[in-house]
Protein backbone atom coordinates (compact mmCIF):
# COMPACT_ATOMS: atom_id res chain seq x y z
CA UNK A 1 0.00 0.00 0.00
CA UNK A 2 1.07 3.56 -0.69
CA UNK A 3 -0.01 6.43 1.56
CA UNK A 4 0.35 10.01 0.43
CA UNK A 5 -0.87 13.49 1.27
CA UNK A 6 -2.77 14.85 -1.73
CA UNK A 7 -1.29 18.30 -2.34
CA UNK A 8 -3.35 21.23 -3.57
CA UNK A 9 -2.87 22.06 -7.22
CA UNK A 10 -3.88 24.88 -9.53
CA UNK A 11 -3.99 22.31 -12.29
CA UNK A 12 -7.01 20.50 -10.86
CA UNK A 13 -10.30 21.78 -9.48
CA UNK A 14 -13.48 20.46 -7.89
CA UNK A 15 -17.04 21.63 -8.50
CA UNK A 16 -19.54 20.63 -5.81
CA UNK A 17 -22.89 21.40 -7.43
CA UNK A 18 -25.99 21.36 -5.20
CA UNK A 19 -28.81 21.21 -7.75
CA UNK A 20 -31.47 21.26 -5.01
CA UNK A 21 -31.63 21.32 -1.22
CA UNK A 22 -34.71 19.09 -0.86
CA UNK A 23 -34.17 15.69 0.75
CA UNK A 24 -36.28 12.75 1.86
CA UNK A 25 -34.14 12.35 5.01
CA UNK A 26 -33.39 14.68 7.92
CA UNK A 27 -29.86 13.68 8.91
CA UNK A 28 -28.82 15.05 12.28
CA UNK A 29 -25.51 16.31 10.88
CA UNK A 30 -26.75 17.65 7.53
CA UNK A 31 -24.87 20.81 6.54
CA UNK A 32 -27.66 22.15 4.32
CA UNK A 33 -29.11 25.40 5.68
CA UNK A 34 -31.98 26.57 3.53
CA UNK A 35 -31.84 30.06 5.05
CA UNK A 36 -28.35 30.37 3.54
CA UNK A 37 -28.54 28.01 0.56
CA UNK A 38 -32.10 28.45 -0.67
CA UNK A 39 -34.96 26.01 -1.10
CA UNK A 40 -35.11 26.05 -4.89
CA UNK A 41 -34.75 23.13 -7.26
CA UNK A 42 -32.80 24.31 -10.27
CA UNK A 43 -34.41 23.55 -13.62
CA UNK A 44 -32.38 21.73 -16.23
CA UNK A 45 -31.83 24.87 -18.31
CA UNK A 46 -30.30 26.62 -15.31
CA UNK A 47 -28.18 23.59 -14.44
CA UNK A 48 -26.77 23.52 -17.95
CA UNK A 49 -26.11 27.26 -17.91
CA UNK A 50 -24.32 27.10 -14.58
CA UNK A 51 -22.24 24.12 -15.67
CA UNK A 52 -21.23 26.25 -18.62
CA UNK A 53 -19.78 28.88 -16.27
CA UNK A 54 -17.13 26.36 -15.23
CA UNK A 55 -16.73 24.58 -18.56
CA UNK A 56 -13.51 26.36 -19.61
CA UNK A 57 -11.67 24.17 -17.10
CA UNK A 58 -13.95 21.15 -17.41
CA UNK A 59 -11.14 18.80 -18.54
CA UNK A 60 -9.34 19.39 -15.23
CA UNK A 61 -12.45 19.66 -13.01
CA UNK A 62 -14.04 16.90 -10.94
CA UNK A 63 -17.80 17.46 -10.81
CA UNK A 64 -19.93 16.20 -7.93
CA UNK A 65 -23.73 16.43 -8.06
CA UNK A 66 -25.21 16.94 -4.60
CA UNK A 67 -28.38 17.99 -2.81
CA UNK A 68 -30.24 17.57 -0.62
CA UNK A 69 -30.69 14.26 -2.38
CA UNK A 70 -29.77 14.78 -6.04
CA UNK A 71 -31.73 11.74 -7.30
CA UNK A 72 -34.90 13.55 -6.22
CA UNK A 73 -34.30 15.83 -9.19
CA UNK A 74 -36.36 14.47 -12.08
CA UNK A 75 -33.81 15.73 -14.62
CA UNK A 76 -30.62 14.51 -12.94
CA UNK A 77 -30.01 12.17 -15.85
CA UNK A 78 -30.13 15.11 -18.25
CA UNK A 79 -27.76 17.07 -16.02
CA UNK A 80 -25.31 14.17 -16.08
CA UNK A 81 -25.46 13.96 -19.86
CA UNK A 82 -24.93 17.73 -20.13
CA UNK A 83 -21.88 17.46 -17.88
CA UNK A 84 -20.60 14.66 -20.08
CA UNK A 85 -20.92 16.88 -23.14
CA UNK A 86 -18.98 19.65 -21.41
CA UNK A 87 -16.16 17.16 -20.85
CA UNK A 88 -15.68 17.29 -17.10
CA UNK A 89 -12.70 15.28 -15.86
CA UNK A 90 -14.92 13.10 -13.67
CA UNK A 91 -18.60 13.02 -12.71
CA UNK A 92 -19.88 11.74 -9.36
CA UNK A 93 -23.36 11.57 -7.86
CA UNK A 94 -23.51 11.66 -4.06
CA UNK A 95 -26.62 9.84 -2.84
CA UNK A 96 -28.30 8.60 0.32
CA UNK A 97 -29.10 5.35 -1.47
CA UNK A 98 -32.78 5.79 -2.27
CA UNK A 99 -32.02 6.30 -5.98
CA UNK A 100 -35.24 8.05 -6.98
CA UNK A 101 -36.65 8.42 -10.50
CA UNK A 102 -35.13 5.09 -11.58
CA UNK A 103 -31.80 6.87 -11.99
CA UNK A 104 -29.90 3.60 -12.54
CA UNK A 105 -32.07 2.96 -15.60
CA UNK A 106 -31.76 6.51 -16.97
CA UNK A 107 -27.97 6.73 -16.93
CA UNK A 108 -25.28 4.15 -17.60
CA UNK A 109 -21.96 3.35 -16.01
CA UNK A 110 -20.36 5.13 -18.97
CA UNK A 111 -22.05 8.41 -18.03
CA UNK A 112 -20.54 8.80 -14.55
CA UNK A 113 -17.36 7.81 -12.79
CA UNK A 114 -18.83 7.09 -9.35
CA UNK A 115 -22.03 6.73 -7.42
CA UNK A 116 -21.09 7.67 -3.87
CA UNK A 117 -23.28 6.35 -1.06
CA UNK A 118 -23.43 7.89 2.42
CA UNK A 119 -23.45 5.51 5.39
CA UNK A 120 -22.76 6.71 8.93
CA UNK A 121 -22.71 3.57 11.01
CA UNK A 122 -21.67 -0.06 10.76
CA UNK A 123 -25.03 -1.10 12.21
CA UNK A 124 -28.60 0.02 11.52
CA UNK A 125 -28.91 1.29 15.09
CA UNK A 126 -26.12 3.83 14.78
CA UNK A 127 -26.61 4.81 11.13
CA UNK A 128 -30.37 5.17 11.34
CA UNK A 129 -30.12 7.29 14.49
CA UNK A 130 -28.05 9.74 12.45
CA UNK A 131 -29.64 9.44 9.00
CA UNK A 132 -33.16 8.11 9.49
CA UNK A 133 -35.00 4.82 9.98
CA UNK A 134 -34.45 2.34 7.18
CA UNK A 135 -31.59 4.27 5.55
CA UNK A 136 -28.96 1.66 6.44
CA UNK A 137 -30.76 -1.10 4.56
CA UNK A 138 -31.53 1.25 1.69
CA UNK A 139 -27.86 2.12 1.18
CA UNK A 140 -26.74 -1.50 1.10
CA UNK A 141 -29.60 -2.33 -1.26
CA UNK A 142 -28.68 0.61 -3.50
CA UNK A 143 -25.01 -0.37 -3.65
CA UNK A 144 -25.95 -3.94 -4.59
CA UNK A 145 -28.20 -2.71 -7.40
CA UNK A 146 -25.63 -0.22 -8.70
CA UNK A 147 -22.73 -2.68 -8.63
CA UNK A 148 -24.93 -5.24 -10.36
CA UNK A 149 -25.50 -2.76 -13.19
CA UNK A 150 -21.78 -2.10 -13.55
CA UNK A 151 -21.53 1.27 -11.81
CA UNK A 152 -18.36 2.10 -9.88
CA UNK A 153 -19.42 2.82 -6.31
CA UNK A 154 -17.84 4.53 -3.34
CA UNK A 155 -18.91 5.07 0.25
CA UNK A 156 -18.75 8.15 2.50
CA UNK A 157 -18.58 7.81 6.28
CA UNK A 158 -18.80 11.14 8.16
CA UNK A 159 -17.08 10.70 11.51
CA UNK A 160 -18.53 12.39 14.58
CA UNK A 161 -18.85 11.73 18.28
CA UNK A 162 -22.05 9.81 17.47
CA UNK A 163 -20.51 7.14 15.26
CA UNK A 164 -16.74 7.10 15.71
CA UNK A 165 -17.01 3.95 17.82
CA UNK A 166 -18.32 1.94 14.86
CA UNK A 167 -15.78 3.00 12.26
CA UNK A 168 -13.50 0.10 13.23
CA UNK A 169 -16.27 -2.30 12.19
CA UNK A 170 -16.42 -0.91 8.66
CA UNK A 171 -13.63 -3.06 7.14
CA UNK A 172 -15.76 -6.13 7.77
CA UNK A 173 -18.89 -4.50 6.38
CA UNK A 174 -17.39 -3.25 3.12
CA UNK A 175 -15.37 -6.38 2.41
CA UNK A 176 -17.83 -7.89 -0.06
CA UNK A 177 -19.84 -4.85 -1.17
CA UNK A 178 -17.88 -4.30 -4.36
CA UNK A 179 -17.10 -0.62 -3.70
CA UNK A 180 -14.00 0.90 -5.29
CA UNK A 181 -13.39 3.85 -2.94
CA UNK A 182 -14.03 4.68 0.71
CA UNK A 183 -14.13 8.29 1.90
CA UNK A 184 -13.84 9.17 5.57
CA UNK A 185 -15.07 12.69 6.28
CA UNK A 186 -14.84 14.75 9.44
CA UNK A 187 -18.00 16.35 10.80
CA UNK A 188 -18.43 20.00 9.88
CA UNK A 189 -20.17 22.09 12.53
CA UNK A 190 -22.72 23.82 10.35
CA UNK A 191 -26.32 23.30 9.31
CA UNK A 192 -28.12 20.81 11.57
CA UNK A 193 -24.97 20.05 13.58
CA UNK A 194 -24.30 23.68 14.56
CA UNK A 195 -24.06 24.09 18.31
CA UNK A 196 -23.66 20.38 19.04
CA UNK A 197 -20.46 18.87 20.52
CA UNK A 198 -19.84 16.42 17.69
CA UNK A 199 -16.19 17.07 16.84
CA UNK A 200 -13.65 14.33 17.50
CA UNK A 201 -10.52 14.96 19.59
CA UNK A 202 -7.03 14.56 18.18
CA UNK A 203 -6.48 11.48 20.33
CA UNK A 204 -9.67 9.80 19.14
CA UNK A 205 -9.11 10.74 15.49
CA UNK A 206 -5.53 9.50 15.30
CA UNK A 207 -6.41 6.44 17.36
CA UNK A 208 -9.12 5.34 14.94
CA UNK A 209 -8.95 6.76 11.44
CA UNK A 210 -5.46 5.85 10.09
CA UNK A 211 -5.65 2.25 11.31
CA UNK A 212 -9.14 1.71 9.92
CA UNK A 213 -8.19 3.32 6.62
CA UNK A 214 -5.26 0.94 6.20
CA UNK A 215 -7.44 -2.10 6.92
CA UNK A 216 -9.97 -1.04 4.30
CA UNK A 217 -7.22 -0.28 1.77
CA UNK A 218 -5.85 -3.76 2.45
CA UNK A 219 -8.99 -5.08 0.77
CA UNK A 220 -8.12 -3.36 -2.49
CA UNK A 221 -10.21 -0.23 -1.87
CA UNK A 222 -8.80 3.29 -2.33
CA UNK A 223 -9.26 5.22 0.92
CA UNK A 224 -9.28 9.00 1.31
CA UNK A 225 -9.60 10.92 4.56
CA UNK A 226 -8.87 14.47 5.76
CA UNK A 227 -5.55 15.24 7.40
CA UNK A 228 -7.26 17.36 10.14
CA UNK A 229 -4.30 17.53 12.55
CA UNK A 230 -1.01 18.74 11.10
CA UNK A 231 2.26 17.15 12.12
CA UNK A 232 4.77 19.57 13.71
CA UNK A 233 6.89 19.69 10.56
CA UNK A 234 3.92 20.24 8.22
CA UNK A 235 3.38 23.59 6.57
CA UNK A 236 -0.13 24.99 6.80
CA UNK A 237 -1.66 25.87 3.46
CA UNK A 238 -5.19 27.04 2.67
CA UNK A 239 -6.77 25.52 -0.44
CA UNK A 240 -8.50 28.84 -1.06
CA UNK A 241 -5.12 30.36 -1.90
CA UNK A 242 -3.88 27.55 -4.11
CA UNK A 243 -6.61 25.39 -5.62
CA UNK A 244 -9.97 26.03 -7.25
CA UNK A 245 -12.81 24.44 -5.32
CA UNK A 246 -16.32 25.75 -5.82
CA UNK A 247 -19.38 24.88 -3.73
CA UNK A 248 -22.45 26.01 -5.66
CA UNK A 249 -25.92 26.31 -4.10
CA UNK A 250 -29.38 26.75 -5.68
CA UNK A 251 -29.71 30.37 -4.51
CA UNK A 252 -26.62 31.23 -6.53
CA UNK A 253 -24.11 31.44 -3.72
CA UNK A 254 -20.67 30.07 -4.57
CA UNK A 255 -18.27 29.32 -1.73
CA UNK A 256 -14.64 28.25 -1.86
CA UNK A 257 -14.50 27.06 1.77
CA UNK A 258 -17.22 24.67 2.96
CA UNK A 259 -16.78 25.66 6.61
CA UNK A 260 -18.21 29.10 5.75
CA UNK A 261 -21.47 27.82 4.33
CA UNK A 262 -23.64 28.84 7.30
CA UNK A 263 -22.76 32.48 6.71
CA UNK A 264 -23.02 35.01 3.85
CA UNK A 265 -19.25 34.92 3.32
CA UNK A 266 -19.39 33.47 -0.19
CA UNK A 267 -16.74 34.77 -2.56
CA UNK A 268 -18.92 34.61 -5.69
CA UNK A 269 -22.57 34.64 -6.65
CA UNK A 270 -24.33 33.53 -9.80
CA UNK A 271 -26.61 36.30 -11.07
CA UNK A 272 -28.46 36.04 -14.37
CA UNK A 273 -26.24 33.08 -15.25
CA UNK A 274 -23.05 35.06 -14.68
CA UNK A 275 -20.41 34.32 -12.04
CA UNK A 276 -19.97 37.56 -10.11
CA UNK A 277 -17.22 38.23 -7.50
CA UNK A 278 -18.58 39.46 -4.17
CA UNK A 279 -17.37 42.69 -2.57
CA UNK A 280 -15.36 42.65 0.62
CA UNK A 281 -15.65 41.33 3.25
CA UNK A 282 -15.91 37.70 2.10
CA UNK A 283 -14.16 34.38 2.67
CA UNK A 284 -11.27 35.21 0.33
CA UNK A 285 -10.21 38.04 2.65
CA UNK A 286 -9.66 35.47 5.42
CA UNK A 287 -7.75 32.82 3.48
CA UNK A 288 -4.40 34.59 3.76
CA UNK A 289 -4.51 35.14 7.53
CA UNK A 290 -1.73 33.32 9.36
CA UNK A 291 -2.56 32.15 12.90
CA UNK A 292 -0.89 29.65 15.28
CA UNK A 293 -3.96 27.36 15.15
CA UNK A 294 -3.64 26.77 11.40
CA UNK A 295 -7.04 27.07 9.70
CA UNK A 296 -8.66 30.44 10.36
CA UNK A 297 -12.16 29.21 9.52
CA UNK A 298 -11.84 26.32 11.96
CA UNK A 299 -10.72 28.71 14.70
CA UNK A 300 -13.61 31.08 14.02
CA UNK A 301 -16.46 28.66 13.39
CA UNK A 302 -15.75 25.22 14.88
CA UNK A 303 -12.91 25.52 17.42
CA UNK A 304 -13.78 22.60 19.71
CA UNK A 305 -11.08 20.42 18.12
CA UNK A 306 -8.42 22.84 19.37
CA UNK A 307 -6.51 22.54 22.65
CA UNK A 308 -4.17 24.95 24.43
CA UNK A 309 -1.34 24.61 26.94
CA UNK A 310 -1.03 26.54 30.18
CA UNK A 311 0.54 29.47 28.37
CA UNK A 312 -2.35 29.71 25.96
CA UNK A 313 -0.42 28.31 23.01
CA UNK A 314 -2.19 25.83 20.73
CA UNK A 315 -1.10 22.23 21.27
CA UNK A 316 -1.65 21.41 17.60
CA UNK A 317 -2.62 23.01 14.31
CA UNK A 318 -5.66 22.22 12.20
CA UNK A 319 -5.14 21.54 8.51
CA UNK A 320 -7.25 23.00 5.74
CA UNK A 321 -10.36 20.82 5.50
CA UNK A 322 -9.55 20.14 1.85
CA UNK A 323 -6.16 18.55 2.63
CA UNK A 324 -6.49 14.79 2.22
CA UNK A 325 -4.54 11.66 2.94
CA UNK A 326 -4.95 8.88 0.40
CA UNK A 327 -4.04 5.22 0.63
CA UNK A 328 -3.64 3.37 -2.64
CA UNK A 329 -3.81 -0.41 -2.37
CA UNK A 330 -0.89 -2.37 -3.71
CA UNK A 331 -1.43 -3.84 -7.16
CA UNK A 332 -1.57 -7.32 -5.70
CA UNK A 333 -4.72 -6.41 -3.74
CA UNK A 334 -6.51 -4.60 -6.57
Amino acid sequence: MQKQTVAFSRESSNLFFHILTKCNLSCSHCYINQDQHGADTLDIETIEAWLGLFSAKAPSTNLIFLGGEPTLHQDLSLAVKAAKRFGFKSITIDTNGYLFHDILDRISSDDIDYLSFSLDGATPGTNDAVRGKGSYDKVLEGIKKAVGKGFSCSMIYTVSARNRHELKQMPGLVRNLGIKRFFIQVIGIRGASAGHPLQVSKKDWLGTIPETAEKIAGQGIIVTYPKVFLDPEDKFECAGNVAENFFVFPNGRVYQCPICEDFPLHSHEIRQNRLVPMPRLNEKDLFSLNIPEGCVMNKLLQPRNLAYDRDGKPEHRIACCMLKEEIMPSRTTL
